[in-house]
């Protein structure tokens, strides 16, 4: 009996360690013996799990429900950048704390910084929304490049060019993966251009200004409660400004997001009689949407579904 109660003891610890393991395995640290790449926002996140596949190890630095706007490092992300090969961040002003944290990392780092915004012809923004991004140029500019599929085609080639530059030894498999989420890329593109362009209304009200690529690249208009940072406060005669083209175009939604308060939003939609609606800027994932399994295009296509709601 004693043997039996034993046995049951060391299977019942197993099973706990086994459980506790697998826990641990999305704390996500360093992993020896593969190319391991930091990155910062989801989008930049997912597009390297998907090109790396299994020959590389993905650290996300920003947790499910984190907005990425008021995000600062902490001593253990500097760490694990310094033990890793490559460092791939959005650019275009929105990470501010990146030249502070590069200038933080071991000295002996052979981590290799990439802006995959690079090539994207950038948006300058309406003017001063009292929050800066970045540094010098970058003051005004629209960072949220990855909302528009023609841009994240463009993130996902300086992806893989990083991957093969680093680890040429596995070229062949970034080239085959990167094809597969290209394609993918390429059939949500058309989607939204099919879907949007027949469409009779082409503005949108939006809680904040994450949506100048989208609404470039598929001949939309977004007007914003907030700037380009959701905490930058609007002032009281753009809210009446707003408010009398809501009723004057007879818009009927009025969009905000998950990581970032709906209070304006609604607000707004009862001063107008409009209702509201989601349209995610895709900086990052709930916890919820973690678990549902969502990831970069089931988010897009609910996007896309609002949208044709919205404009219809």
């Amino acid at each position: 009996m004693k043997h039996r109660t034993a046995t049951c003891y060391v299977i019942v610890m197993l099973v706990f360690l086994f459980v506790l393991v697998g826990c641990g395995s999305k704390s996500e640290g360093i992993v020896e013996g593969k190319i391991n790449v930091v990155t910062t926002i989801y989008p930049i996140y997912e597009f390297t799990k998907e090109i790396g596949g299994d020959e590389v190890n993905v650290i996300s630095l920003l947790s499910a429900g984190v907005e990425p706007h008021d995000w600062t490092p902490k001593s253990q992300d500097i760490v694990n950048t310094s033990k890793a090969q490559l460092f791939l961040y959005n650019g275009a002003g929105l990470e501010s704390w990146v030249p502070g944290f590069l200038k933080g990392l071991d000295q002996d780092s052979q981590v290799k910084p990439v802006e995959v915004s690079k090539g994207i012809q950038l948006i300058a923004s309406d003017g001063d929304d009292g929050h800066h991004h970045g540094d010098g140029e970058n003051h005004h500019v629209d960072p949220h490049t990855w909302v528009s599929p023609k841009s994240a085609l463009i993130m996902a080639k300086n992806i893989r060019d990083s991957l093969v530059e680093i680890d040429p030894n596995h070229a062949e498999g970034y080239e085959q993966r990167y094809a597969g989420l290209k394609q993918k890329l390429e059939k949500l593109d058309e989607t939204f251009t099919e879907q949007l362009s027949g469409l009779p209304k082409h503005e949108i009200v939006v809680s904040h200004q994450a949506f100048g690529y989208l609404t470039r690249d598929y001949n939309l208009e977004q007007h914003a409660i907030m700037g380009l940072s959701p905490d930058a406060e609007p002032r009281a005669q753009d809210l009446v400004k707003l408010k009398k083209l809501i009723e004057e175009k007879g818009i009927r939604y009025i969009f905000f997001e998950e990581l970032v308060s709906d209070k304006l939003a609604k607000t707004l939609a009862s001063e107008t009689g409009a209702e509201t609606l989601v349209l995610n800027p895709i900086e990052g994932l709930t916890k919820q949407q973690q678990e549902n399994g969502d990831n970069y295009f089931t988010l897009m296509e609910k996007n896309l579904q609002n949208l044709i709601k919205a404009l219809q």
